[in-house]
């Protein structure tokens, strides 16, 4: 029978000194075991092999963890390594993803991946992201210096780079423009809170001022929310998330941000005022939410300033406003001419 490994046995085999390249070949790994040699490799800890999921062992990776300073000859060889080739596949289908749900258009949204100390792979400039190929992917430092790659990089790199440098925990980022959340951005209110489960455990949003895209001043404003936030509307631009796990979690971000939005929208046209949980519910999620690692500004807060919607004022106006003065039912022509042939009349009958 073959062997199960689970995340549990990989981190007992690290604590040991052992090294993931000696675990056997055949081994059935679990999701979770996984994810956690995908986020080894992410990281670029020299110390250790992987495991791909169907057995076969994948080359080591660097003796030591790659930065900006590493020599050419090294961040070249990783770029063109299978380990790296996975990363870019990943950001690919991420891409096509968001093409696909008509999230972006034309040449929009911009992916990112960290991938050592200071470096990151990230998505090219002027490619539609339902048409990407891993060799489109760029190699830059986080001052937005392309290291590798024959395409040039994205525009907007400087916002992922500034949002990894604030926020250690990000190994991914991903920037889109899905139409419902970008609504909301657009109109500068920030989604109410307390209606859907999913949202209250997964996300948390705010809103970042607009700049120019791809300035740095336009990075800043969204790194300066991402200590607590880990989805934020850019005013009149779109929307960007960050994960603590993988690129595909980070689009899952936006997933749930876009539906989330749809459906408060759905419950707005209803005429009725929609039904929020109460504090104690929401506090229930917002435990689970902080076990998964996932920041949230309400961390600590008491139930009863938990699901405070004051803002949130849904509801459209579609008759058009009467004419200043004017009185419904009255027409000034029609009303002198009666005028005039009454007075004519009463004149011949005296």
């Amino acid at each position: 029978m073959k062997p199960v490994i689970s995340a549990k046995d990989i981190e007992e085999l690290l604590r040991s000194g052992g090294n993931i390249a000696g675990l056997p070949g055949d081994a059935i790994l679990t999701p979770s075991a996984r994810d956690l040699l995908r986020d080894l490799e992410m990281r670029g800890n020299g110390k250790f092999s992987s495991v791909s999921g169907n057995g076969s062992s994948a080359p080591a990776l660097p003796a030591k963890a790659l930065n900006s300073k590493s020599a050419p000859a090294e961040l070249e060889r990783f770029f063109n390594s299978p380990s790296c080739q996975n990363l870019k596949e990943q950001i690919c289908e991420v891409g096509r993803r968001l093409w696909q749900r008509a999230y972006v258009d034309g040449n929009g949204g911009n992916i990112a991946i960290r991938v050592g100390e200071d470096i990151a792979v990230c998505t090219p400039t002027l490619v539609s992201k339902g048409f990407m190929k891993p060799e489109d992917m760029c190699l830059v430092d986080f001052e937005g210096n392309q290291l590798a790659g024959l395409k040039k990089r994205t525009s907007e790199i400087l916002m992922h780079l500034q949002i990894m440098k604030r926020q250690p925990r990000a190994v991914a980022t991903v920037h889109c423009h899905p139409p419902h959340s970008t609504g909301f951005a657009v109109a500068g209110v920030e989604p109410p809170t307390c209606m859907i489960p999913e949202f209250e455990v997964f996300s948390s949003v705010a809103i970042a001022p607009y700049r120019t895209p791809g300035t740095p001043e336009m990075g800043q404003l969204v790194a300066d929310l991402v200590d607590k936030h880990n989805t934020i509307l850019m005013a009149n631009h779109g929307v960007v998330a960050w994960s603590h796990l993988n690129v595909e979690d980070a689009y899952f971000k936006m997933e749930i941000l876009e539906a989330y939005c749809r459906t408060i929208l759905v419950a707005a046209q209803l005429g009725v005022p929609a039904k929020t949980m109460s504090g104690t519910q929401l506090q229930d999620l917002l435990k689970i939410k902080q076990s998964l690692g996932i920041p949230d500004p309400r961390h600590g807060l008491k139930e009863a300033e938990l699901c405070d919607n004051c803002d949130w004022r849904p509801g459209v106006s579609c008759a058009i406003p009467p004419k200043q003065g004017a009185t419904a039912g009255y027409d000034a022509d029609a009303e002198a001419a009666v005028q005039a042939i009454t007075e004519q009349i009463m004149s011949q009958m005296g």
